[in-house]
């Protein structure tokens, strides 16, 4: 037992698998110890037992959607990343406020219909994960599931392996979206077939931190803007200028991946 504790103690940040097995021993040990021990010495053990949990390292991560994390919360999110601790974050983008009824977040892409952007949204998204790419230190990754399983799981178990903080952006199909919501996992596939939703990742333990994960588009960008009905009301709501706008925002996706290529290129 005095063994496992000192490994415990000396290697009280790790999480790998010997920390975890040594977890798991002390977790069979303790109760023995507890059980033939008596007065202090019982009392001290059970402690251990009680708190033998934290003998691996706390795996934290924050859930949020991306008002919270684009918008409303941008400040606190900015602060934590920039605090350099072990912290990982989730965003799960809709590109709208969904859980309120779909106000327009500063994620909302061009074109895009919802409440407070009725005529169709006009600026360009926010470009967060660039943003928390600058600090340097900080891991990112742009992810979308049901496009490539292999590269969100590579991603989130980097994150998890960081020594700092990161940040994953995960493309989020919502029922504001006018889609069949049983099909979401084929609609996120859309989103990058399309050239709409771009995978990377930035890895700052990596000499080239930057890797470029997104594939030549194999679907049209405006099949699929046009499939969904945040952008089909557009036709409806604004009808003079729909087509330029969908025009504009095809090409301010296509200016986005050819940035991220750029940066992949210099990093």
């Amino acid at each position: 037992m005095k063994a496992a504790l000192d490994y415990a103690v000396a290697n009280w940040t790790a999480t790998d698998e010997a920390a975890i097995a040594n977890q798991k021993k002390l977790g069979e040990i303790l109760p023995i110890a507890v059980e033939k021990s008596e007065g202090e010495k019982k009392e001290i053990y059970a402690k251990m037992l009680e708190l033998k949990d934290y003998f691996v390292d706390k795996s934290v991560w924050i859930l949020g959607g991306d008002g919270w994390a684009y918008d409303i919360g941008y400040s606190g999110l900015d602060h934590v990343v920039a605090q350099n601790r072990n912290v990982n974050i989730l965003v799960l983008d809709t590109e709208v406020y969904s859980n309120t009824g779909g106000q327009a977040s500063k994620s909302t892409p061009i074109g895009a219909v919802a409440l407070f952007a009725a005529n169709g949204m006009r600026m360009t998204k926010k470009n967060l994960g660039l943003m928390c790419m600058s600090y340097g230190n900080v891991y990112v990754a742009s992810i979308s599931m049901g496009a490539n399983r292999q590269q969100a799981l590579t991603a989130i178990r980097e994150a998890e392996a960081h020594n700092g903080p990161s940040i994953i952006i995960a493309y989020a199909p919502c029922m504001l979206h006018g889609i069949n919501m049983a099909k979401s996992q084929v609609e996120q596939k859309r989103a990058v077939d399309s050239g709409y939703w771009p995978l990377y990742r930035y890895n700052p333990n990596l000499d080239k931190p930057f890797i470029w994960e997104t594939k030549d588009a194999t679907e049209a960008y405006q099949d699929f803007v046009r499939s969904e009905n945040r952008y089909k009301q557009l036709l409806k709501a604004a009808p003079a200028e729909a087509e330029a706008l969908f025009a504009q925002a095809e090409k301010d996706a296509a200016h986005r991946m050819d940035f991220f290529k750029k940066i992949g290129e210099i990093l």
